[in-house]
């Protein structure tokens, strides 16, 4: 059977339009979207190829995550012993509500870092242990004889020593979750992620408020 030119052409045009569209369709199906590894806290995130991103996938906890949820207990812990001090040692009813704030969010939180260090099978260290002989102290932490000179203060004087050691302690955790986040694997625990993250947010928070409080005490 012969087949007129105009209807062979018309056969060609289909083939080459079929052969187009299973080759675009191909080229979908082979792109993939960005992956997206989350940035530090005030860091931008950024694109990571399929290696890279399969790497990630494989990290559970690091030695400096481990280190830093030991590190917070301490360092949570001095931030409720001075909001201790200051129930018996102020007259402000706004110096109250902050250490109250305060004093809720790190029990908390030493809760959560406890039961992460118990999870995995890690020392959770004990809430004085601050206190031993040749303890290192965290970032930010008040010295004993800090500690001691907060602790003879009263009214006014206490809460002008108050603010600036809890201004001076909360940049020290700032310092430690920009520590942790400068190890290479670290925080990509989803847990360690989120927690230092809040933190960071939190503390810068409240340093603004505390801030604030120290300039009218001080007018």
């Amino acid at each position: 059977m012969r087949i007129s030119i105009p209807r062979l052409a018309l056969v060609v045009l289909v083939a080459t339009a079929g052969v187009s569209c299973r080759t675009a369709t191909a080229g979908k199906v082979a792109s993939h979207p960005p992956i997206v590894q989350p940035g530090a806290p005030g860091q931008p995130s950024r694109v990571v190829d399929a290696g890279k991103a399969a790497d990630l996938s494989q990290v559970q906890y690091t030695g400096a995550d481990i280190k830093f949820m030991q590190g917070m207990i301490g360092h949570h812990a001095q931030a409720i012993e001075m909001t201790e001090l200051l129930a018996t040692r102020t007259n402000s009813e706004d110096m109250k509500k902050l250490a109250h704030r305060i004093e809720l969010s790190q029990v908390d939180e030493i809760k959560m870092m406890q039961r992460w260090l118990e999870v995995r099978g890690q020392q959770v260290p004990s809430l004085t242990a601050m206190h031993a002989h040749g303890a290192t102290l965290m970032p930010g932490m008040l010295t004993p004889d800090e500690m001691e000179q907060l602790a003879r203060a009263k009214g006014a004087e206490f809460d002008r020593v108050f603010l600036e050691g809890m201004i001076k302690h909360h940049g020290g955790a700032l310092r430690m979750v920009e520590d942790l986040f400068a190890q290479p694997g670290a925080a990509q625990d989803s847990d360690i992620f989120a927690f230092a993250s809040d933190v960071d947010a939190d503390q810068r928070m409240e340093i603004n408020r505390m801030s604030d409080m120290l300039k009218e005490l001080l007018k």
